[in-house]
């Protein structure tokens, strides 16, 4: 009877070991022949997140979901525990389907004759949510099946990451980090224990408990899960009551959308990637989007805006505001004005100035003249068509005067300068056929705002220019730009620009930031800059149209200027950003003279018409450049022999009483320009008579016939046509340019008359120029 047990128990195990075989190989089979229908790789909407973690815009997924990828670490660890505690107390212990719950609804069921409580777990409502299924009892064989399944391939965190991001919350919001953002405006890092409660509710009936339609059954809802939770002792009675009072709120569902272009832009570069992190400030981007929208109200229609601010040090991007009205078609908001080429204006006139001081071309109060040039075929005029005369580098950097850069730019050399741009990371372009020349200073070339505000950091980066940062895993690319010392001294120059309607003496509060700013138009009104930079940030400003149509009176001083000036005031303050930083050792301070440009010489005084202090660079002090046109006169210091009565001695000429003298004289042309005690000054000798002619008169022999010096002109009697004059200048020869108050009028051939009607009445100057500096003025008054 024994050996009979033993053979029925050993037949037995047999049996149900082949049983277990059987079902394994069948599981197996299975699971081959049914794969788990796992979300694919990267499949999904794409989200892009600010600095800290908040959503800046999301992208909905092929069929037009809202989900942002999450783990468990980034959820509030009150969600997951009112999660569990109300769905699925014993998760961790389970393997995807709990007996006892299962068993415990069905007799609910039979004892109600309705379902009472559910007996899915947390792993089989994530297998529904991969695997729909019908309400059948088939149906909920097959959701047992896959829950089975699913513990066996994947890890409890997988699952639960699974449900994190894909348990509906109501209409296209899947994943408790799309609704938290959607309906409680939060991450779901930073969930109280009341919105916990409700969001761990809410997939049970996404549409029916949706708190934007149905307030209080969601918080009836919600409710439900504080009781679970104070019954199974979780959370305090206090907490409990707490939460209890807080209002469930309706949000409108209006998916996050801030630096819009941005996102746009990287979610282009990093295809496949669901979450990509950037560098902006959630704060400073609204702050910025605030105010240039607020900005662009007042300008005209389909006019756009762009603003990009960057941190000095790490080179992160804070704010980038690539189109002011995003969305709106008129102002063609679409289109990222932040990397669109576009014509610089005179923005790069402060990297040309650098360059400049590295070449020791020039110091801070190097004479510079302001007056109608010809540079070969090209003549560049000032932006009001008038001109300054003699002006220091740094008066010419800070009123943006066109003629001394051009100047500049052609000792530098075009291709040149280009070059150490491109060097720097500012890559112009050019039209197709085109090499640098010198209108580029003037806008002639093609530029990016974001390269400008990587090139424009170098002046509070020691002379360092960089790249852009748009996102955290972005390497920092550093290129000098220019020396330290060269960055130091354009930067004093350009902040101590005051700001349009304030002299330099206005009280400013001392915590101000120090900021170095330039503007920038480009030709036709297309295209106004306004780019700054403070100890800690550069802002770059650029206002117009997009499609490149001009706008008539929209110029960079009064577009784009009072728009950057709102935003960099508008920044953290701190005491560095308005502290003088000291010069570094490279940089000194040296009183040099007008003409000639030196260091004054004690023993000379003679030659100093107009004391000066400037900033030196590397210890040289580079006298005046010299003029170009061989009919000027190129060394200012002349130096002559005169005749005990001091009148001049041609070389040939002798007297019996010589000495030596040297006169420091003004560039010819920026005589018109002077005062009557410099033109004494610098005025020659009178020649010795017998003496033959040196030449040095040459430039001096003109006058003007047509008027008399200190006439009236008054309109004719009866007549509403204002006065004319017919006007010629003697004594020149090839082209001569005509200037009214010192504002370029016409210019003739020497053969030629220049007629002019003199609508304004007052006092008027006269002046003919010539290319060699020869000259010739009269003053006369109108009277109308």
């Amino acid at each position: 009877m024994k050996r009979t047990w033993r053979e029925r128990a050993r037949r037995a195990a047999k049996i149900a070991g082949g049983a277990a075989l059987a079902l394994a190989v069948a599981a197996f089979a299975l699971d081959l022949a049914f794969p788990l229908p796992l979300p694919a790789p990267g499949a999904g909407s794409t989200v892009v997140l600010a600095r800290d973690g908040t959503p800046l815009r999301a992208f909905a997924d092929d069929r037009g979901i809202w989900r942002y990828p999450v783990t468990p670490d980034d959820v509030s660890p009150l969600y997951l525990d009112a999660l569990l505690t109300y769905e699925d107390r014993w998760f961790y212990a389970h393997p995807g389907v709990n007996p006892v719950a299962i068993a415990r609804a069905v007799a609910q069921m039979a004892r109600h004759g309705r379902a009472v409580s559910g007996g899915s777990t947390l792993t089989m409502q994530v297998a529904r949510i991969l695997d729909p299924h019908s309400r059948t009892a088939w149906g909920k064989c097959k959701q047992v099946l896959r829950a089975l399944q699913l513990e066996a391939h994947l890890s409890k965190n997988e699952i639960l990451t699974l449900y994190l991001n894909y348990a509906p919350f109501g209409g296209t919001i899947e994943g408790v980090e799309a609704a938290s953002w959607a309906y409680l405006g939060k991450p779901a890092k930073r969930l109280s224990h009341a919105e916990a409660a409700l969001l761990a509710v809410l997939p049970q009936a996404p549409s029916r408990l949706r708190p934007d339609r149905n307030a209080d059954g969601a918080r009836r809802a919600r409710d439900k899960v504080l009781d679970r939770m104070a019954a199974l002792a979780r959370w305090s009675a206090d907490t409990i009551a707490d939460a209890r009072i807080e209002t469930v709120s309706a949000r409108t569902l209006d998916p996050p959308l801030s630096a819009a272009l941005l996102a746009e832009r990287l979610r282009g570069e990093k295809a496949g990637e669901r979450v990509v992190a950037t560098t902006i400030d959630r704060e400073l981007q609204a702050a910025m989007e605030a105010r240039v929208g607020n900005y662009l109200a007042r300008l005209p229609e389909r006019t756009s805006a762009a603003l990009l601010l960057v941190d000095n040090v790490t080179l992160d991007t804070l704010a980038y505001v690539g189109s002011g009205a995003f969305g709106d078609a008129a102002r063609l908001g679409h289109v990222d004005m932040v990397r669109a080429p576009r014509s610089p204006g005179s923005t790069l006139k402060p990297f040309l100035y650098a360059l400049a001081l590295d070449d020791g071309l020039i110091h801070s109060e190097s004479l510079l003249v302001d007056a109608p040039q010809s540079f070969g075929s090209y003549r560049p005029g000032n932006f009001d068509l008038a001109f300054n005369g003699p002006v220091s580098a740094a008066q010419a950097l800070r009123l943006s005067l066109n003629v001394p850069a051009v100047d500049l730019l052609d000792r530098v050399g075009p291709a040149r300068f280009a070059a150490r741009l491109a060097n720097a990371g500012l890559e112009l372009e050019w039209p197709r056929g085109a090499q640098p020349n010198l209108a580029m200073i003037l806008g002639g070339t093609g530029a990016r705002l974001e390269e400008l505000v990587g090139a424009y950091v170098a002046f509070n980066r020691g002379g360092v220019a960089a790249h852009v940062r748009l996102t955290p895993d972005a390497p920092l690319v550093e290129r000098r730009a220019f020396s330290e010392g060269a960055a130091w001294i354009v930067r004093d120059m350009l902040e101590a620009n005051p700001r349009p309607g304030q002299s330099r003496d206005t009280f400013d509060p001392g915590s101000r930031a120090r900021l170095a700013w330039k503007t920038g138009t480009s030709y036709g009104f297309r295209d106004a800059w306004a780019i700054g930079t403070t100890r800690r940030y550069t802002v770059g400003v650029w206002v117009g149209r997009p499609d490149g149509t001009p706008v008539p009176g929209q110029y960079g001083a009064m577009t784009a200027l009072p728009l950057l000036f709102q935003a960099v005031d508008s920044l953290p303050r701190s005491p560095v950003d308005a502290t003088p930083s000291p010069p570094p050792s490279t940089v000194a301070e040296a009183d040099i003279c007008w003409p000639l440009g030196v260091a004054f010489d004690t023993a000379h005084p003679e030659l100093c018409h107009e004391k000066h202090t400037a900033w030196t660079l590397a210890g040289v002090v580079p006298p005046t450049l010299p003029e170009r046109d061989a009919l000027a006169w190129n060394d200012h210091r002349v130096r002559l022999r005169v005749d005990a009565d001091g009148r001049r001695l041609s070389a040939a000429c002798g007297a019996p009483v010589e000495r030596s003298v040297e006169i420091a004289r003004w560039p010819s042309l920026a005589q018109p320009w002077l005062g009557a005690a410099q033109r004494r000054a610098s005025r020659l000798p009178p020649l010795r008579a017998g003496c033959a002619d040196d030449g040095l008169d040459a430039a001096t022999n003109l006058r003007i016939e047509g008027v008399a010096p200190g006439a009236t002109l008054v309109r004719a009697p009866g007549g509403e046509r204002a006065p004319r004059l017919s006007l010629r200048a003697l004594g020149a020869q090839g082209r001569v340019q005509w200037l009214v108050n010192g504002r370029l009028e016409g210019e003739t051939d020497a053969a030629r008359a220049f007629v002019h009607e003199f609508a304004q009445a007052g006092e008027q100057s006269i002046t003919a120029l010539t290319a060699s500096g020869g000259y010739a003025q009269v003053q006369i008054r109108v009277a109308l």
